[in-house]
């Protein structure tokens, strides 16, 4: 195959021909009965001449009076052209004054077998060096918060990594690991707790009990939300918050840290939650949020409505309050998160006349805006 030329596909052909030939005789035979058979555009010569097909190989097997054995043509065309040029090779009936027979026996796709090749080395890879950059992680992720690790201790007989500010706090915040705790402090969360495996230990338990707010802050992937199941089984949680989808809490920026706890922080030192009014009848409202709950419930998105329900935008919680301000006509936005202060106000520039989320932070200036929690509508 000229080196401008990627093999795509093996087409492989076997025949048997009647007599004595040579495999001189058979690449003769492919080239010189299938040309002008397809057009001159699908000619062999023609196709190898701009790097559609590369050498023709073919085995031969003789007996005493006849001859089999194999053909390969390697190509870089498209399936079709495969296809074509295997029929027209299969209607040769002749090498030199022999009859003969030519049968398709596979169209290989030899990108299929590089990827099998890929991924079996990409698994070799994995396996040799896991190790190595785990530890190597781990090793730069203690230099890099070797300022914090000095604000790092344990509770309870397990040893469980916690912050050193959790004993003088009056709530906790139970995150999974170790990294997140870490994290936290990063942020300015000096109350954080790893619970360090799905199995909830009994110190964390008592511990609970002991502090007048519990917050779970989990990974926003899947074993998250089992996590957060097994929590809730055993501990009273006041405050359920995930990191985005797919997203860890290690991996969260300070900011968007703070950008989930700050409302509950506030709310929990503030005291109040926000004044909500009340409908003259919730029940539209209600079943208005019970169809979009489903599918917007554990997402961390917002939904914009207009007066007929009907959907405007749908866009990360991250990303609300600035779509807000290029937009109009919305009277319902509900959220799968908290109602703060900045989206109120996002929301009050939009014309906004209802606003709906899991919980609502301590506002100010919420007059002429009726606020609303799923719970308050009995949706969740």
């Amino acid at each position: 195959m000229p080196q401008s030329g990627i093999v795509k596909y093996h087409v492989k052909l076997s025949y048997e021909v009647d007599g004595l030939v040579e495999r001189a005789d058979i690449i003769g035979a492919i080239f010189g009965q299938t040309e002008g058979l397809l057009g001159p555009e699908m000619n062999l010569n023609e196709l190898q001449r701009v790097s559609k097909v590369g050498r023709i190989e073919v085995s031969a097997r003789t007996t005493a009076n006849t001859t089999a054995g194999d053909a390969l043509i390697p190509m870089s065309t498209d399936i079709d052209t495969c296809a074509l040029i295997a029929a027209g090779i299969e209607s040769i009936d002749k090498v030199g004054p022999f009859d003969c027979k030519f049968t398709l026996e596979a169209i290989d796709d030899v990108r299929a077998a590089k990827k099998d090749d890929i991924v079996k080395r990409a698994k070799e890879i994995k396996q040799k060096w896991a190790t190595k950059t785990v530890s190597e992680g781990e090793s730069m992720l203690n230099d890099v918060h070797q300022g914090d690790s000095k604000k790092l201790t344990t509770y309870g007989p397990s040893k469980l990594t916690c912050s050193s500010g959790l004993a003088d706090s009056n709530w906790v915040i139970l995150v999974e690991g170790r990294a997140d705790v870490i994290n936290l402090l990063r942020a300015g969360y000096d109350n954080a707790l790893a619970i360090e495996g799905a199995k909830i230990d009994e110190s964390i338990k008592e511990l609970c009990n002991s502090k007048e707010t519990v917050v779970a802050f989990l990974d926003g992937d899947r074993a998250g939300g089992f996590i957060l199941k097994e929590l809730k089984s055993v501990v009273p949680i006041d405050y359920e918050l995930r990191a985005d989808n797919d997203v860890e809490v290690e991996e969260l920026t300070p900011q968007r840290i703070d950008e989930i706890l700050s409302p509950v922080a506030e709310e929990i030192k503030g005291g109040k939650p926000a004044p909500t009014l009340q409908n003259e009848d919730d029940k539209p409202l209600a079943e208005m949020a019970a169809k979009v709950f489903p599918n917007l419930n554990e997402t961390l998105e917002a939904v914009a409505l207009d007066g007929d329900n009907n959907e405007i935008f749908k866009v990360p919680i991250s990303e609300v309050v600035s779509k807000l301000s290029t937009q109009s006509g919305i009277k319902y936005l509900l959220l799968d998160g908290i109602i703060t202060q900045r989206l109120l106000e996002g929301a009050k520039n939009a014309g906004i006349e209802c606003v709906v989320g899991h919980r609502v932070a301590k506002l100010s200036n919420s007059d002429g805006m009726t606020l609303k929690t799923f719970g308050d509508l009995g949706v969740a």
